[in-house]
């Protein structure tokens, strides 16, 4: 998934996060604001799990959507 294609539709993306991490609230996805490392933290911090757990979760997220994204990277 290209980061930077969703930090440019962020709006459209955040539902989806919402829908997956459901504890973040909008203050949090408006300071995500569709940067990975952003939401990587948020997610850490909100669930208390550690930083590679955290990557794990979002790696799963990408690959899940992925037949939803928009054509991005190779």
């Amino acid at each position: 998934m290209n980061w930077n294609i969703v930090e440019g539709n962020w709006k459209q993306f955040k539902g989806e996060v919402k829908a997956q991490w459901g504890r973040l609230t909008d203050d949090h996805l408006d300071v995500i604001a569709g940067k990975r490392t952003e939401l990587a933290g948020k997610i850490q911090e909100t669930y208390g799990i550690t930083q590679d757990e955290a990557e794990a979760q979002i790696k799963h997220f990408e690959l899940r959507d992925k037949d939803k994204r928009p054509a991005d990277s190779a």
